[in-house]
C-alpha cells in the first residue's frame, strides 16, 4: 500500500467513524441543530439525525409518505423543561393538522412529568429522544430517558414525521435532513 492510498484509507476511515453509526441498518438522510430564537439570540436546543430504510424520492412530503422503517435520533445541547418538549410536540402537531388527541398525548407523555428535565445528552449515552417507525407494525415508538411509547398507524407516523418535514418555524431543518438522499 503507497502512503498515499494508506492516507486516503485513513482519512475515510476516520470521516465513516465521525459520522453518525447507521441505525438498525438504516441509511442516514441528514442531520441538523433544531435553534430556538430567544430575543435577539438564538440558542441550540437538539441536534437531530434522521435515518431511513428505502429511500424515496428526495423531498420533505416524500418521507412524511414512505412507509418503511425510519427513525430520529435526537441529541439534546441543553437541559430543557419536559412541559416545553411537550408543548412544543403538541404545538407541532396542530401546525400540520394531526389532531388524535389521544395518541398525540401518549406520545408527548413518554417524555415524563411536566416538572422534569430533559437532561443534555452525555457523548456514549443514547439519543435524548428516540422516534423509530416499524413498517411492518405501522407503529412508531418514542423513547426518552423518562419512558417510551408506541402508537400504532401509518396516520400517526405521518403527523410525527411531519413535525421536521412539514410546517415548522425553522424549514431549513427539513431541509438539513433530506440533504443526503
Amino acid at each position: 500500500m503507497t502512503r498515499r492510498s494508506f492516507v486516503a484509507t485513513l482519512v475515510l476511515g476516520l470521516a465513516l467513524v465521525a459520522s453518525p453509526a447507521l441505525a438498525d441498518g438504516l441509511a442516514i438522510t441528514g442531520s441538523g441543530i433544531r435553534t430556538k430564537a430567544v430575543g435577539p439570540f438564538s440558542v441550540n436546543v437538539y441536534e437531530i439525525h434522521h435515518f431511513i430504510k428505502d429511500k424515496p424520492a428526495k423531498s420533505k412530503q416524500a418521507v412524511i409518505e414512505a412507509d418503511t422503517d425510519k427513525q430520529f435520533a435526537l441529541y439534546f445541547k441543553r437541559d430543557v423543561e419536559a412541559k416545553k418538549i411537550k408543548d412544543a410536540f403538541r404545538e407541532a402537531f396542530q401546525k400540520n393538522h394531526y389532531a388524535d388527541g389521544g395518541k398525540i398525548e401518549q406520545f408527548v407523555n413518554a417524555a415524563g412529568p411536566d416538572k422534569d428535565d430533559i437532561k443534555e445528552w452525555e457523548k456514549g449515552k443514547p439519543p435524548s429522544i428516540t422516534i423509530k417507525y416499524n413498517a411492518g407494525a405501522k407503529a412508531t415508538t418514542i423513547t426518552t430517558a423518562k419512558g417510551s411509547a408506541t402508537i400504532q398507524g401509518a396516520d400517526f407516523m405521518k403527523g410525527v414525521w411531519s413535525i421536521w418535514f412539514g410546517v415548522i418555524d425553522q424549514p431549513s431543518l427539513g431541509d438539513l435532513l433530506i440533504s443526503k438522499l
